[in-house]
């Protein structure tokens, strides 16, 4: 029995160890991976598979490829492409841009108008009038839907929609909307929603899906009305569920030809779900008029994306700053690159605000998060700590540009989750943005480098401890 034993360990810590020497892309994380599998039988191995493997080179979530997904190469974005192509004055705007269309397929688009919904309260009111006023469809997804009035009232007005005959359909993550009620599933299909999770947990994927979650917060209506941003379906947003208090967050409507980039986000996501292709049909593609000034690039990334996207964004628009870069995020766990970016501009004298929440809703995320202060702090950046959970996801650089969505300053946005983010080329929504962010830093306390230097001796020690754990955070 040993010896059967012996021989599977040896096995699977072999197949383990090709896998790194074959896809591994960062060689300290491989030779790290390559002693937890030698070192720790069996567990080790499994640890790799469940976290470890490099996603992108492995291609694990590589769809198949049919002459319809040409779709995903920008077949229905040509009238886009040709008739919203924008020029840019600014040379770094425009290799910022062509950085990100190159990377992710999405171009920076003109024509559209951007509402800025300020809380959870602002956006589900806009959210709920906007889809009273579908006509042909409602394509929804989120990382967590829960039971409450929130999702009562999108039940109710899905109901309305249905029987007017709106064709409605829902994607939700296994792991983010795993208190989801089976029977509010039920009710929702019963009704004549087509709803699907992502990534189901089942037994012969769960090593290969679990740590690779679908975090994107999308809506699309009649192909011409969008929404994104960092808003989950959930009563937190709107009032207190725990020690917490009201989530405090950001979310965008997006009217105008750039909601054809979430509608082809929406149609991958859907087909990885459900395997339906239906969605390529040209009657979901409309072409979309102009409805405002402002140029938006969606910008996306995933394990099945060849660039990890949303890091080229955040590191792009922290290179291109000039005066300031204001940071809003709950879980800042940033990369080497993007910690050394962040340095290197507050040491060229580029002013930089980071907005994070005094309290957690995870622990060791707090504590990693809190690992990094002092190398922040020691090159002048300010850091700013809410009283409110913020869970915010923004970034912006110089009042020109704003990002808003759902991708984190951490490893599992970068690399693990399928994220989606707006990118906003106007100084007016950059400035209301901005406005907004400086009134929440004057309401929060300015931590400063004494006191972060005199803090308890246990607390280094927890944070030393959570930072090993960031790349799983």
């Amino acid at each position: 029995m040993l010896t059967l034993l012996f021989v599977v360990y040896f096995v699977i810590a072999f197949i383990a160890v090709g896998s790194i020497i074959l896809y591994g892309s960062n060689p300290s994380r491989s030779l790290g991976w390559i002693l937890v599998i030698i070192f720790i039988p069996f567990a080790g191995a499994i640890a790799y598979l469940l976290f470890g493997v490099n996603r992108r080179e492995f291609k694990i979530f590589t769809l198949k490829r049919t002459v319809q997904r040409k779709l995903y190469d920008k077949k229905h974005l040509k009238h886009n492409l040709s008739k919203n192509k924008v020029l840019f004055e600014s040379l770094e705007h425009r290799k910022l841009a062509e950085l990100l269309e190159n990377s992710s397929k999405f171009p920076a688009i003109e024509g559209n108008k951007v509402t800025v919904l300020n809380n959870g309260a602002d956006a589900y009111r806009t959210m709920f009038q906007k889809l009273e006023t579908a006509k042909k469809f409602i394509h929804i997804q989120f990382y967590i839907f829960e039971d409450g009035d929130v999702l009562e009232k999108i039940y109710q007005i899905f109901k309305k929609k249905i029987a007017e005959g709106v064709e409605i359909r829902m994607i939700y993550d296994a792991i983010g909307s795993f208190g989801l009620k089976r029977k509010s599933i039920k009710k929702f299909k019963e009704i004549g929603v087509e709803a699907y999770p992502v990534m189901p947990i089942k037994f012969g994927s769960i090593l290969f899906a679990i740590n690779f979650r679908n975090h994107r917060k999308i809506i699309v209506i009649d192909g011409d009305i969008g929404f994104t941003g960092g808003v989950n379906i959930s009563d937190k947003y709107v009032s207190s569920q725990s020690e917490l208090g009201i989530w405090d967050d950001e979310h965008l409507c997006i009217e105008g030809p750039a909601v054809e980039s979430l509608q082809n986000i929406f149609i991958k996501d859907y087909y990885f779900a459900s395997n339906n292709e239906e969605l390529l049909e040209d009657k979901y593609h409309p072409v979309i008029e102009n409805k405002g000034d402002s140029v938006v690039q969606i910008v996306a990334s995933g394990p099945d994306s060849n660039y990890p996207t949303i890091l080229y964004q955040y590191i792009g628009l922290i290179d291109i700053a000039k005066e300031s870069i204001y940071i809003a995020n709950p879980y800042f766990m940033p990369s080497r690159p993007l910690l050394e970016g962040i340095k290197m501009a507050a040491l060229s004298g580029v002013q930089i605000k980071l907005l994070v929440p005094q309290k957690s809703d995870s622990i060791l995320a707090k504590y990693s998060m809190q690992s990094y202060f002092k190398e922040l702090l020691n090159v002048g950046v300010k850091i700013y700590r809410s009283s409110n959970f913020l869970h915010s996801k923004i970034i912006i650089s110089d009042n020109e540009i704003v990002s808003v969505g759902s991708g984190n300053f951490d490893h599992r946005s970068f690399e693990q989750n399928f994220e989606t983010n707006a990118l906003i080329y106007d100084k007016k929504v950059a400035k209301e943005i901005s406005k907004n962010f400086l009134s929440d830093c004057d309401k929060s306390s300015l931590l400063t480098l004494k006191e972060h230097n005199n803090r308890a001796f246990y607390n280094k020690i927890l944070e030393g401890f959570a930072r090993l754990f960031s790349p799983l955070l």
